[in-house]
């Protein structure tokens, strides 16, 4: 019982200002009732107090107004006529208030129990997601680094975007990717391409020999027959990258996936690939040949690396977000100020929630 006490106070508490509505439209009908004519009854009107708790608050806040209202009609009743609360006419008004009250009481129950199922289910993907996705260092090696995840709405706000570096023993690989759709099956199909990827570069692969690797991994996993789509319908796009400590020269794999964009001196370098290879998972539709692209990352050069959720992100007259003339505009130094640049312009862009998750990764090679 006293946890119930409980859960009304904390109701009415966060609610207060708003309950003031309801509170006040119950005293205005009952006055306006007792006043009026006596062929006049306003008094079925009562039932929209408890209708309006409902669309803002608990269980008990609106089972409280409904009692108020049950009450305001049995007080009209009185002052009106004393005999007039015996009728049949307001008896059936006080049954229709109990029935509504008590069926508005059951649709908030529904509703929280609902909601907070639904917020359990978010918390564990999210905490999946989170163990998947882990943060990047601001600094590895001769790089500094920031990362960034832009969430989608909060009804896709678990999606299949993708990060990680790993060291080896004289350079710093990157992986960016992006799963082909969204909730927990992207989630897992994230995790495990991750953590091929980690054993690629733990068994010290080659950037070829670590693309073949992840693409046989991801087409064994979707080939589960267990799995939720088929494996025609999933893939995975992605971005492989070997940074050497001691040289500047850098090679890329790029697997269906955006370019990387090079900022070098105030200018933007796409960094389309000479063979870029098809999406990771295809199962053997495509035949995959992982050409190695060379590239130049000098002291002082920021390379942006990013998923399709940005470049695809559209303003209201449906233009897409162009991410490489925007990043020109733009006088920032370091991987910070460029994504915290980048995340205030793409929400101005789009003027709200993204329509899909976004991450982004910007790497700057310090002298």
């Amino acid at each position: 019982m006293s946890q119930r006490f409980a859960d009304l106070r904390r109701s009415v508490r966060g609610n207060h200002w708003m309950l003031t509505v309801p509170v006040a439209f119950l005293v205005i009908v009952a006055v306006a009732d007792v006043i009026a004519p006596a062929h006049i009854h306003l008094g079925p009107l009562l039932v929209a107090a408890p209708a309006i708790t409902a669309s803002f608050a608990g269980p008990w806040a609106t089972g409280m107004i409904a009692v108020l209202a049950v009450v305001a009609q049995s007080v009209i009743g009185v002052l009106r006529d004393r005999d007039e609360i015996f009728s049949a006419n307001h008896q059936a008004q006080i049954a229709a208030l109990v029935l509504v009250g008590a069926s508005l009481v059951g649709y908030c129950i529904v509703r929280e129990r609902r909601s907070r199922e639904l917020s359990k289910v978010r918390q564990v993907a999210e905490t999946a997601q989170q163990l998947a996705l882990r943060p990047l260092p601001e600094r590895i090696g001769p790089l500094r680094i920031a990362s960034l995840y832009v969430a989608a709405e909060a009804e896709a706000r678990i999606g299949g975007d993708l990060y990680a570096a790993a060291r080896t023993s004289s350079s710093t690989r990157l992986i960016i990717g992006d799963v082909r759709g969204k909730g927990m099956s992207a989630v897992g199909d994230a995790t495990l391409l991750l953590g091929a990827f980690r054993a690629a570069v733990r068994h010290r692969e080659g950037m070829a020999e670590t693309a073949a690797l992840l693409d046989e991994s991801v087409t064994w996993n979707l080939a589960d027959p267990v799995g939720a789509e088929p494996s025609q319908e999933t893939f995975i796009t992605a971005s492989l990258l070997d940074i050497p400590d001691e040289d500047s020269r850098c090679d890329m794999v790029v697997c269906g996936h955006p370019p990387p964009l090079l900022l070098r001196k105030g200018g933007v370098m796409t960094l389309e690939p000479d063979r870029p290879a098809p999406p990771l998972g295809l199962g053997g539709m495509i035949t995959a040949d992982y050409h190695v692209d060379g590239f130049e990352l000098e002291a002082g050069d920021l390379l942006l690396l990013y998923t399709d959720g940005i470049t695809e992100a559209r303003d209201s007259s449906g233009r897409f977000y162009p991410l490489a003339e925007r990043i020109t505009e733009w006088s920032v130094s370091g991987p910070d100020a460029l994504l915290q640049r980048l995340r205030r312009d793409l929400r101005h862009h789009v003027g709200g929630p993204l329509d899909d998750d976004a991450a982004v990764i910007a790497i700057e090679r310090l002298p």
